[in-house]
């Protein structure tokens, strides 16, 4: 999770300087599927590749398991942000081009960015005319208003996706939400003075607020169509395609919205006829699919698996369809505060120390598949700095001050549970790698594995089932939600984002200082001391112990030779850019 957010291209590791080497000069021809020839490796990263209008065809997705929600108010997984676009219209979105210029916000069912007042605490924004649903009505304000009402003050039907609104809203402790709102009015801090304008009462200045509106949860929804949970299974389309099928847990159709129009669109260009999304694929079965070019897109945008990544690396023609890629995100193991004995900063330390770094990185793939990490915010988020508050010899771990700092705990011996994602078998082997390095320390934590799709909702994202089943440590991924530090650290680490169920602050973390100085940074206009003010509390959340970085994360994605128009967005934690792939098939 969950979005990405970078300023420079793409950090190139030494595996893809390999990569580079095998670029143009390697491939002397077409794929031998149909598909035009590889603009080399990398080559995603700083441009648009396979560039054609070509209309028609089908283009195929693929997913190991199941997304947590198609309902673009219900989700939070940076490739769901990214598919969304394709039939849900946020009021801003990123621009569909490659490398940094992907992290440019631009408007979308907005006709401009927004405008602020008083102060910043009060935003107006002004809705393209003539925006349609799939079924011809008009979209109106009042539809995105509603929309935000629904994502943000019904936890208890549609618990995913961030609650920044929630947080925000002026008059949110009075607003019972949607479903048991009685009186029909909906929130007072959110205004239609007519149709085509909407505007957000804040009850704080939010310099961010550009980026906030950018998330699905502002993509309109009627109100006469919604149906709660259910909403899901007849979503309203205001994008380029619409959903012909919805069938839970197996297959999604998309097919061209006949209302949607070009005129009220700068962003889309509607090349597939269909779009096809094929869900709980084996992975190894999405790689052979990938390389064959029966599949154009992997989804959930991880890249490919352990044995597809070392065929691809011993084949120059393979791997010059590959883009190492970066996004703005950690890989991390957050530590539950509110499990004894994690309770007690002296254990969590011990863990800190305890960790071997390399064996982890080892676990995952490589270097190929990110750097060793000492920070919570990755070096490609605006406001990092590089620290290690807890170094240890070639990042291997340091026994000797685990149990120094255990016995300051309290202990010798540790028992407890760590989890992940079933369906992540790298996660996994990165949880098996950090099993074996606290187990010399006297931590003996056994693996319990969920599915991705539920591991907000029923598992690691529910405090009251962590304790209950005494979790203390929990695999994590997290991209930011926009590009600054407030859009990285804010959903992990302030209280107030925790949440009773799809909950992503894992460690609990509620501490006044870090929420302070979060809730001061993002009301400051002086960009500069934001950005100081982001690495002070990546600093003091280190401090506290509450997560272990492990890798500034990496993909390796294979470009489908059968798809075209393809390029990795840094918006999206280095994903392709979904908006606009094509096919030659």
């Amino acid at each position: 999770m969950r979005r990405s957010a970078v300023t420079a291209l793409v950090v190139i590791s030494s595996a893809s300087l390999l990569l580079a080497g095998c670029s143009k000069a390697e491939d002397k021809g077409g794929d031998g599927n149909g598909g035009a020839k590889s603009a080399g490796a990398n080559a995603a990263t700083k441009e648009v590749t396979n560039v054609s209008d070509k209309k028609g065809g089908t283009v195929t997705y693929a997913m190991a398991d199941v997304p947590d929600s198609f309902d673009p108010g219900n989700t939070y997984y940076a490739y769901m942000y990214n598919f969304s676009r394709l039939y849900a219209r946020p009021l801003m979105t990123f621009n569909p081009a490659p490398g940094a210029k992907g992290n440019e916000l631009v408007p979308d069912l907005a006709e401009s960015k927004g405008t602020p007042s008083d102060d910043g605490k009060t935003w107006t924004y002004k809705l393209r005319a003539g925006v349609k649903y799939d079924d011809g009505t008009a979209v109106t304000s009042k539809d995105v208003k509603y929309a935000v009402e629904r994502s943000n003050f019904a936890r208890d039907v549609l618990s995913l996706g961030p609650n920044y609104f929630q947080q925000l809203l002026e008059d949110k402790d009075k607003y019972k939400g949607p479903y048991k709102d009685k009186s029909d009015k909906g929130l007072a801090s959110i205004e239609t003075p007519d149709d085509q304008t909407v505007v957000f009462h804040l009850n704080k200045s939010f310099a961010d607020f550009d980026y906030l509106v950018s998330a699905p949860q502002t993509a309109p929804v009627p109100k006469a169509k919604d149906t709660g949970a259910d909403y899901v299974k007849t979503i309203a389309s205001t994008g380029s395609y619409k959903f012909q099928s919805y069938e839970d847990g197996k297959q999604v159709v998309l097919v061209k919205n006949p209302n949607w129009d070009a005129k009220t669109d700068p962003l889309r260009k509607q090349y597939a006829d269909k779009i096809v999304v094929n869900l709980k694929v084996a992975q190894e079965t999405i790689d052979k699919d990938l390389l064959a070019g029966n599949t154009q897109v992997d989804l959930t945008g991880v890249g490919v698996g352990t044995q597809t990544q070392a065929q691809i690396l011993s084949d120059p023609k393979l791997k010059a369809n590959t883009d190492n890629t970066t996004g703005g995100r950690l890989v991390y193991m957050a530590i539950n505060s509110k499990v004894k004995p994690f309770d007690n900063v002296e254990c969590r330390k011990a863990v800190q120390y305890a960790v071997d770094k390399v064996s982890v990185q080892t676990a995952m793939g490589g270097p190929i598949r990110g750097d060793i990490a000492t920070t919570v915010m990755p070096p490609d988020v605006i406001g990092y700095q590089k620290f290690d508050t807890y170094p240890t010899p070639g990042n291997k771990g340091d026994v000797a001050k685990a149990k120094e700092h255990l016995k300051a705990c309290g202990t010798e011996k540790i028992s407890t549970f760590i989890t992940a994602r079933s369906d992540r078998q790298s996660e996994v082997d990165a949880a098996t790698a950090i099993v074996a390095a606290l187990s010399k320390v006297g931590i003996d934590a056994k693996i319990k594995q969920y599915p991705a799709g539920k591991y907000f909702t029923d598992y690691a994202g529910v405090p009251k089932f962590t304790v209950d089943q005494k979790i203390g440590l929990m695999m994590m991924q997290w991209g930011a939600d926009w590009p600054t530090g407030y859009g990285f650290l804010q959903q992990i680490v302030h209280g107030k984002a925790i949440g009773q169920s799809g909950n992503t602050n894992l460690s609990q973390l509620n501490d006044p200082t870090i929420n302070k100085l979060l809730d001061t940074a993002i009301s400051n206009t002086d960009e500069a001391a934001r950005n100081t003010a982001y690495n002070e509390i990546d600093k003091k959340v280190m401090d506290q112990a509450v997560i272990v970085p492990l890798t500034y994360f990496k993909v390796l994605l294979y470009r489908s030779p059968a798809a075209t128009n393809v390029t990795s967005t840094a918006a999206f934690s280095g994903q392709y850019d979904y908006l606009n792939i094509g096919t030659t098939k």
